[in-house]
């Protein structure tokens, strides 16, 4: 461990354990209900649980035994009660910790150091490559992707609390620390019922206003000013996308009016941003000749926001030219006196123009293949027998299409809003530009056809193709799709009109690739590595058509997905893989644990900027992999994808899951609007089940098998077979394979088996709770020979003790989670009916809260 990381852990444990303990005192005088002894009971149930895993008592036992020793409660009811106190009492701990690690956060942070804007300025000015990153600047953009999938348990108003509290923390005010404790007291965690995705959308504005918009305008400020950034208007460096409103995929309740809502939303929200900044400037500029446009620039943006009903033809010129003006103005006859100010907002109008956020559209293909099987009924629209065509004669007559079509000539509702989108994305983007709304995602891509589909949706609804500024994104995720990518895109690039309309979209083609399902399907290291070669021949197959490819990862954060040090991940990526642009989904807890404050999203977008710019501008042999490298990966993804498929085609894999785990109450947690499982059949099947919740329950009872299954035999085959040195060398040479083993580590770290050891003994479930667990046991042998490590996260100490202490908070509600769903098994192997059920039930899924925000993200 170097010097500057152990100063990073005393800073820490000074900064937030101390704290956190200090802190944690004054939740024994909280204004709850009925709960003035709950911390001291708390503290006594941490210790019962600690020393009882010890001893190998599983949580029945532990919780019997604490009832006994240190309540008088004998009732069940009694009981529960108690347990749902526990449980408010934890979720507000874990606020407390976030807000001091958020609070703390530049103070264990090197904002000049690796991977930080400064840090590449620095490089770039030693070794002379000022030129090539003007250049490069020019193309190079990341995107950050705010999607609505359902792992963030805080409602809106316990995330502003966390943002207060977290101020006060960082100032000192322990007065106001002590008020918003109490208010934390007094506000519920509960969403009594499903949020809508508008008030999806909401909720991430809070974030596009309150950080995304600060951050971003810090971040242009120094570009500007210290690596000679010119912004390009075609592209700007900094973009933001958003799903909520537009994301239809397995979301019946996501309607056109939704979708026009939310972009209306995102309008008005950044022009209240503007508004607001504006306001504050007048307050510095009070000087002649700036005085007047400033107030003829505030008197528009009031109208536009404020005026009910106020409707005119705004354009972005209408705010950035007023801007310059006042800017030359202040240059000219002022002294640049503040001029700095007015260089951020104009900064931040560059980037967020008239729409703040992207709004993405997503569906599922086979919705688009369902309705052109309606399409091909109506008389006069498709040629006769389209049904019975291949997929080229298909093709061909839907990029032939010259007829309008109205949605009413469809019966079914989601056919019907589906023919409506490319209409409503011209509505969107004559409000908020063409950046509001242009991408259409294509969820379960399987072929050239499933893209081709959704262009003859826009020909249907008028639009010309040389006039038709969308981008048609398709979306790889299972293993198989993300082996048969290249081939799908081939057909795509030879076929005639797509080609001409790629040429008109600038001869780039944005494709996306999931981590979520890849990982379901395939399995941790077969799903990464299929990424990474699709990718690789995705970009060969692209230079040979003259096509610039962009890659959009659909990551989320969880390391069971790819995520963890995302930024490594993309430095990692080498010279055969295009990086042209950094897109990528943030979601849940990624949003606020990553993004959380001002201070986090500067940092980590910085951090992402780093990697994209510097994997070009400094590559390196650890970013790209030999062919020899590249064998061993693939020897290593075939291995742990068999081992993973064992366990997966088990026939008690998925009832495990189901009933080891929250899984089944995941719907009922309020917490999205989107169902957990694609299909409406009642039958749980591992293919419809969506990957957030699947994941999620693995990380509820602390197995996040989808992090790590199949890489410990993978590994042990290599030294059996004698070979461990060449996955040795692999791991000293490769900054790919040592990120995926680093977030490996990360996911196993969060991992505690003596929760569940009771299952080991189960006459249904005990044989895969022991496959998982001796994979677990193996893995962690194997990655820790590879490190040279002692124990899991070594190399990142801070990350390390984080996890322990947030661990430490969730022991006791994983074991009263783990308590219930051990009493509703009981109830339902006996066939019991028990008035008590239901509030089991709602006690196992509260516990979910709490256990998944201590986390911080999925894994």
């Amino acid at each position: 461990m170097d010097p500057n990381s152990l100063t990073q852990l005393e800073r820490f444990k000074n900064e937030v354990g101390i704290k956190f303990q200090l802190f944690n005192s004054l939740f024994t005088s909280l204004p709850f209900h009925r709960i003035e002894k709950t911390g001291i009971l708390l503290s006594l149930l941490l210790s019962n649980c600690e020393e009882g895993y010890d001893k190998g008592m599983s949580p029945v036992d532990i919780l019997n035994d604490f009832f006994d020793k240190h309540t008088g409660r004998k009732s069940e009811e009694e009981r529960i009660d108690l347990l749902f106190r526990f449980l408010q009492y934890a979720e507000r701990q874990i606020v407390l910790f976030d807000a001091l690690e958020d609070a703390a956060f530049r103070d264990l942070h090197d904002f000049a150091g690796t991977g930080s804007l400064k840090q590449l300025q620095a490089r770039v000015e030693q070794e002379n490559q000022q030129a090539v990153l003007q250049e490069l600047m020019q193309h190079f953009a990341i995107r950050l992707v705010l999607t609505a999938h359902p792992t963030q348990f805080y409602p809106g108003e316990v995330l502003g609390i966390i943002h207060d509290l977290a101020k006060a923390l960082s100032e000192d005010n322990n007065a106001q620390v002590n008020m918003y404790l109490q208010q934390l007291g007094k506000t519920p965690f509960l969403k009594k019922e499903k949020p809508t995705p508008y008030d999806e959308a909401i909720s991430l504005v809070w974030f596009l206003e309150n950080i995304f918009y600060a951050a971003a305008g810090r971040i242009l400020f120094f570009m500007k000013r210290h690596l000679q950034y010119v912004p390009n208007p075609k592209n700007p460096i900094i973009r933001l996308g958003f799903w909520p409103g537009g994301d239809r995929d397995g979301n019946p309740f996501v309607k056109v009016d939704t979708t026009l809502k939310v972009a209306k939303e995102l309008r008005t929200s950044i022009l209240k941003c503007y508004y607001l900044d504006i306001r504050k400037l007048k307050r510095r500029l009070t000087f002649k000749g700036v005085t007047k446009p400033l107030a003829e620039l505030e008197k528009l943006l009031y109208d536009h926001v404020f005026v009910p009903g106020y409707e005119s033809e705004l354009v972005l010129q209408d705010i950035l030219g007023p801007l310059l003006h006042i800017r030359q103005t202040l240059k000219k006859e002022h002294n640049g006196l503040f001029i700095h100010l007015v260089e951020t907002l104009i900064n931040k109008v560059e980037v967020f123009g008239l729409h703040f956020a992207s709004l993405d559209v997503r569906q599922d293909s086979s919705v688009h293949t369902a309705l052109w099987q309606e399409l091909a009924k109506v008389p006069g629209i498709l040629p006769d027998g389209y049904a019975q065509l291949d997929a080229v004669g298909k093709m061909d007559a839907i990029m032939q299409l010259q007829q309008q079509l109205s949605p009413n000539v469809l019966s079914n509702d989601i056919h019907q809003d589906t023919l409506k989108i490319p209409a409503t994305i011209c509505d969107i983007q004559r409000l908020n530009g063409e950046a509001g709304c242009h991408r259409y995602i294509i969820s379960q891509c399987q072929s050239a056809l499933n893209v081709l589909e959704v262009f003859g949706l826009f020909l249907l609804n008028g639009w010309q193709p040389e006039k038709m500024p969308v981008d048609i994104v398709p979306l790889f995720e299972t293993i198989d799709d993300l082996q048969g990518a290249a081939a799908i895109m081939e057909t795509l690039y030879m076929q005639p009109g797509y080609r001409e309309h790629l040429r008109r979209r600038g001869h780039q083609q944005t494709i996306m690739l999931g981590f979520s399902d890849g990982t379901k399907d395939g399995g941790y290291l077969m799903a990464n590595w299929c990424i990474y070669k699709a990718k690789e021949e995705l970009t060969m197959l692209s230079r040979k058509y003259d096509i610039d490819v962009v890659f959009f990862d659909g990551r989320g954060g969880p390391p069971s997905r790819g995520g963890g040090k995302t930024h490594k991940f993309y430095a990692s990526m080498g010279q055969n893989i295009s990086n042209r642009e950094i897109q990528l989904t943030i979601q849940g807890q990624t949003v606020s644990s990553n993004f959380g404050t001002v201070d986090a999203a500067q940092f980590n977008m910085e951090q992402l900027m780093n990697a994209g710019l510097s994997s070009t501008l400094f590559a390196s042999k650890l970013s790209t992999l030999e062919k020899a490298e590249e064998q061993i990966l693939v020897e290593l993804a075939n291995l742990g994808y068999k081992s993973y498929q064992g366990l997966k085609n088990h026939p008690n894999f998925l009832d495990y899951l189901s009933s080891a785990s929250p899984l089944r109450f995941y719907a009922d947690t309020n917490i999205g609007s989107r169902p957990a499982k694609r299909g409406g059949s009642a039958k749980l099947a591992l293919k419809d089940l969506r990957a957030i919740p699947f994941v999620g329950a693995w990380s509820q009872i602390k197995q996040n098998v989808t992090g790590y299954y199949g890489v410990g035999t993978a590994l042990y085959h290599f030294e059996a077979a004698g070979r461990w040195q060449e996955v040795a060398d692999l791991y000293q040479q490769s900054l790919f394979f040592r990120t995926l083993i680093d977030n490996c580590e990360m996911a196993m770290k969060k991992c505690f088996f003596p929760l569940t050891a009771y299952l080991g003994d189960h006459a249904v479930y005990g044989k895969v709770w022991h496959m998982i667990h001796d994979e677990y046991n193996l893995t962690r042998k194997m990655v820790l020979k590879l490190s040279g490590n002692t124990e899991l996260m070594g190399n990142y100490p801070v990350e390390q003790l984080s996890i322990q202490m947030r661990e430490r908070i969730v022991i006791p509600l994983t074991t009263i989670q783990q308590f219930g769903l051990a009493q509703l098994r009981r109830m339902e192997e006996q066939v019991m009916t028990s008035p008590l059920k239901e509030k089991y039930e709602k006690l196992v899924m509260r516990c979910s809260f709490g256990i998944i925000n201590a986390g911080r993200n999925s894994a």
